[in-house]
């Protein structure tokens, strides 16, 4: 290895429902994103880059453990069935999971998180108890607080750590508080091995964005969105330029599935669908990687690769090795990262899993949809040439149609399907307590920032 490639700093930016349309580098012409565009210009872009799901909690499950969301209990959550999971359940991520952050601490990485973390609310699951050594941010999603004109949620906690240090915090400010905390970690740590996990808070609605991020804007309240965790990446990137570590830096951006694309500004174009299903367009998603001297400039990648290659990644990349008393899903993509032009995918295949129902599967270029909301189908697309997945191919390709059955087959085998009664014969337990309750409680007579709700007129606020 140089000098570059010993043992890097990681970065990993994450956004929250930002689709593969979304950035200029991806073809908008409606964001500006020049921080983001510059990334790619000196890093290397994923076109083929999958979450393992189309919703929050199992493709963040899924990410930080390297492993598809029903191999950890993560499929879905079985006491409600609600597919994330909510302020108060008793489920989370299970203690005996090993997490990206767990494996660098191996490695003797400082280890952070900053932002939406969204495997369970419950205190043994929160991150300190997954190899982190901080957090900063909001337990789940920004809308399950107290929302303007409802009823619904409980005050948002903003943890540090483990203490609730404010409930219903300001959100138009807390991105930049979010970048500030990000900062202050890189600069405390530029002399040693360090981990950031940056899970933005954007663009999940509802937005509440800083008025001169709205003011900038091509397209409302979510390019304003898009902007503002552009800022972010942008003085991250020069932060590790002034403190000289640029080039033992890699840094990973990307999104923890496809836009919602309600009219709210966001796009998930040329892909069909949007978040939460399994067209492409849900669960296909952006994902930039750079690291100075190690990945070649401005390079574009077509390989199948997958959010859980990050966990073997980052284990190879920092001399840690894979847990051998369990199956990791995920594969080591370090020689695409060096050689991209060259080095092929390690996956034969992905699965597209809806809860715990297997849906479609995919290989290098096919795609074979097996069931849509628990009804059989009968669709195969050309994603080489039909990435929208608009022409079905399937009665025109049958030898193809049965290879793709029979890699369905050993999925259903390894990790289950409800859809056709498969019980996997290699799956764990998510985490549960016996019992569990929300981690603030509404008082109407307490002082909570409620104040933001009327400072927020419709021209800052989305959703």
């Amino acid at each position: 290895m140089t000098k570059s490639e010993s043992k890097p700093n990681i970065i990993l930016i994450n956004c929250d429902d930002l689709g593969y349309g979304d950035l200029g580098c991806y073809g908008s012409n409606l964001n500006n994103t020049p921080y983001i565009d510059g990334m790619a210009e000196e890093g290397l872009l994923f076109t083929d880059f999958y979450m393992a799901s189309a919703v929050c909690s199992p493709s963040r499950g899924a990410m930080l453990t390297g492993c598809y969301p029903p191999r950890i209990g993560f499929g879905d959550f079985t006491e409600k069935k609600t597919g994330v999971l909510f302020p108060g359940d008793n489920e989370g991520l299970n203690s005996d999971e090993i997490t990206i952050a767990k494996q660098l601490k191996k490695a003797g990485y400082k280890t952070k998180i900053v932002g939406k973390w969204h495997c369970g609310d419950q205190p043994e699951f929160l991150p300190l108890n997954h190899g982190f050594d901080e957090y900063f941010g909001l337990p789940y999603s920004n809308d399950m607080g107290l929302q303007r004109d409802s009823d619904f949620g409980v005050p948002l906690p903003l943890i540090k750590d483990n203490r609730i240090i404010l409930q219903q915090p300001d959100q138009i400010g807390l991105t930049q508080r979010y970048a500030e905390e990000s900062l202050e970690f890189i600069r405390s740590n530029a002399d040693k091995n360090f981990f950031l996990y940056l899970a933005h808070m954007y663009v999940h609605v509802p937005l509440f964005v800083p008025r001169h991020f709205l003011e900038k804007s091509r397209n409302g309240g979510y390019g304003g969105a898009v902007e503002c965790i552009d800022w972010v990446s942008g003085i991250i990137l020069n932060e590790l330029k002034t403190l000289g570590i640029d080039e033992k830096t890699l840094v990973i951006f990307t999104s923890d599935n496809g836009s919602r694309a309600r009219d709210e500004g966001g796009s998930n174009l040329p892909l069909k669908g949007t978040k939460g299903s399994l067209w492409d367009g849900g669960i296909r998603v952006p994902c930039i990687m750079r690291w100075p001297g190690v990945i070649p400039k401005g390079v574009k990648s077509s390989e199948l690769v997958t959010s859980m290659d990050l966990f073997p990644t980052f284990s190879a990349l920092s001399g840690v090795d894979i847990p051998d008393d369990r199956i990791i899903d995920g594969k080591d993509i370090t020689d695409i990262l060096k050689s991209p032009e060259s080095q092929k995918s390690p996956h034969s295949y992905f699965a597209y899993y809806h809860r715990n129902d297997l849906e479609a599967v995919r290989n290098s270029r096919w795609k074979l949809h097996l069931y849509r909301d628990s009804v059989n189908v009968q669709e195969l697309y050309d994603l080489e040439n039909d990435m929208g997945e608009t022409k079905n191919l399937y009665k025109d390709y049958p030898g193809i149609v049965k290879e793709l059955e029979n890699a369905a087959e050993i999925f259903r085998q390894e990790l289950g399907d409800e859809a056709t009664g498969t019980i996997g014969k290699n799956i764990r337990p998510c985490g549960r307590v016996d019992s569990a309750k929300t981690l603030t409680t509404y008082d109407p007579d307490h002082p909570y920032m409620v104040a933001m709700y009327d400072l927020a007129d419709s021209k800052i606020l989305l959703g």
